[in-house]
């Protein structure tokens, strides 16, 4: 099923996620949604707060490779990242949360990072390169962090302006999108 993406302005995107248990309701169903969703937005990583959901849980799939090897899929619950490493790179990052705004973000390009996978199995890996960064804007998003956090007080006040239309929900997408700002006509 596909899922409502909360936009921008949403209190559930600044909330630090809380830790689940293997007990929480309907997970793999919900892990399942959240792929739809992401899938269905075109996106390559999906967190739980963006869903309305304050939890430790997100979703990568970075698609195939140029040579059309399958890319780095990996379901990611109680996240912590270990380490980050190595000389920061600029990337234009975009955000499902905030449509039609993309901005050159700094990241580091290795990490080290533990979790357990949709089936309850702890993991501990190193990991580089692009899914290294989609598992770092994923982490921010349950770190109750946005990539909007990582641009200058200049360049988020230039932004200002777009940021309020997309909390309006004064933007078109092609995905379902909860708008926290939207005026109730009556």
């Amino acid at each position: 099923m596909k899922l409502p993406i909360v936009a921008y302005g949403d209190p559930v995107l600044k909330k630090v996620g809380t830790d689940i248990d293997k007990d929480y309701p309907e997970l793999k169903q919900l892990i399942s949604d959240m792929f739809d969703t992401m899938y269905y937005a075109n996106g390559v990583g999906l967190a739980a707060p963006q869903i309305g959901l304050p939890i430790r849980l997100f979703i990568v799939d970075t698609g195939e490779d140029e040579d059309g090897k399958p890319g780095y899929k990996k379901v990611f619950i109680n996240a912590e990242i270990l380490e980050e490493t190595g000389e920061a790179w600029s990337f234009n990052e975009g955000c499902l949360s905030i449509p039609d705004i993309r901005e050159n973000i700094m990241r580091k390009p290795n990490i080290k990072i533990t979790y357990f996978d949709e089936n309850w199995v702890e993991h501990t890996d190193d990991v580089d390169g692009m899914p290294a960064r989609v598992i770092q804007h994923e982490y921010d998003h349950i770190e109750g962090k946005l990539f909007t956090d990582k641009v200058s007080v200049l360049r988020k006040t230039m932004l200002k302006s777009k940021l309020d239309a997309i909390s309006k929900g004064n933007i078109k997408t092609d995905y379902k999108m909860k708008f926290p700002n939207k005026s109730k006509k009556r």
